[in-house]
């Protein structure tokens, strides 16, 4: 089996990681931050808005089980990619959207879907999210990890991951894990 990996900025990283975990193919998810100044930061220097990172999961894929084209087309219907630096709520540069690559295949891939996205106005507005080679991506808090797992009924999970979650099995039933 070779898998690859992904990561990718959609907003809150809680929000990405659940719906992602959910996802036939995918053999892990860790919430991090990339494309920073600052290395190794913490949630606190995210949260500040002046290093550069964006909130991001990185997906470990098994490639023979759900290809990379199908993981994009997951993460553009679940997150808003024409808000620029902002998901709902959640504001500032760490809650850009972004695809960041480790291969040049990913990122030609990834390129080629967001200009077929935007000659087909799919979203009705430009579409703003950066596809960039990743750069010092750094592990979150283990208590950021399978934050939504772990805390369901925390008020941002029950009222904003959920419903992502949600849309995600009805939308992309055919890649649901089995439970």
């Amino acid at each position: 089996m070779t898998l690859q990996t992904i990561t990718l900025g959609g907003g809150c990283f809680w929000c990405t990681e659940a719906v992602f975990d959910r996802v036939r193919g995918v053999i892990d998810v860790e919430s991090g931050y990339a494309n920073g100044r600052e290395p190794n930061p913490t949630y606190e220097d995210v949260c500040t808005g002046t290093t550069g990172h964006a909130e991001v999961v990185r997906l470990t894929f098994d490639p023979a089980v759900i290809a990379l084209r199908d993981l994009l087309e997951i993460f553009f219907a679940t997150h808003d990619p024409t808000t620029l630096n902002r998901q709902g709520n959640d504001v500032g540069t760490q809650y850009r959207s972004g695809i960041y690559t480790e291969t040049p295949e990913h990122q030609s891939e990834a390129e080629a879907m967001v200009r077929q996205m935007s000659q087909d106005k799919l979203f009705g507005a430009p579409i703003v999210t950066e596809v960039v080679p990743l750069k010092g991506y750094w592990p979150a808090e283990d208590y950021h990890q399978d934050y939504f797992l772990n805390h369901p009924g925390q008020g941002y999970c029950a009222y904003v991951v959920g419903p992502k979650v949600e849309k995600f099995r009805k939308t992309f039933t055919r890649f649901l894990k089995p439970d």
